[in-house]
């Protein structure tokens, strides 16, 4: 997606849904498209060290993993390999998750993850080849495509954040079900990405 489809999603989305809309005209411009650049490889260590984590203490581990890789540079599966499990667990990282990010780096090194071929399938089998690799499941998937490969149409219901905003602009007293949350991105349908993102951002406006 470039900035004018994400303009273009943005009018789309204001004609069909005027709340939706009025969070939208508080926000701005949709800055997806500025999560873009880098490398993949680092996105998903990145996506790994993450989880369950604030983006504060989540940044700072990340640092200290790419320091340990190749101070000043993305790592990369080569360095990652170079690395042990106690290194890891030293710069902050579960033991699940430095073990995580060492299978992560063998998938790719060896082959079995081919991280260049993602940009051209489909969604689902994007998700499908990264829920292959332990320790990435479909939410982290779905980030990835929506931040990095930009992909228009992606609904993370899965997500807490989307689903307390959903809760909220549709004024909901009970948390719905997933066939719900589903059906209620149907309408914002082939940017249900976009939507996810301003979604995100509402939960910061008063």
């Amino acid at each position: 997606m470039t900035e004018a489809d994400y303009a273009k999603a943005r009018r789309a989305l204001m004609r069909s849904d005027p709340e939706l809309g009025a969070i939208i005209k508080r926000v701005g411009a949709c800055r997806l498209h500025a999560y873009r650049d880098g490398d993949l490889f680092a996105a998903l260590v990145e996506t790994i060290v993450s989880q369950q984590l604030s983006t504060k203490v989540a940044d700072v581990i990340f640092g200290r993993v790419c320091a340990l890789c190749a101070p000043g540079a993305s790592p990369t599966p080569a360095a990652m390999l170079a690395l042990t499990v106690e290194q890891l667990r030293a710069a902050g990282l579960s033991n699940p998750k430095a073990r995580y990010v060492l299978g992560l780096a063998a998938s790719v090194a060896e082959g079995a993850l081919v991280l260049d071929t993602l940009e051209h399938l489909p969604d689902d089998e994007v998700i499908a080849a990264l829920s292959s690799i332990k320790g990435i499941g479909r939410w982290s998937a779905q980030m990835i495509l929506i931040f990095r490969l930009n992909r228009p149409d992606v609904w993370p219901i899965g997500d807490l954040g989307v689903v307390r905003a959903l809760e909220r602009h549709h004024r909901l007293r009970k948390p719905p079900s997933l066939a719900r949350l589903e059906k209620l991105g149907d309408p914002w349908r082939p940017w249900r990405s976009v939507a996810a993102w301003y979604l995100w951002q509402s939960l910061a406006l008063k």
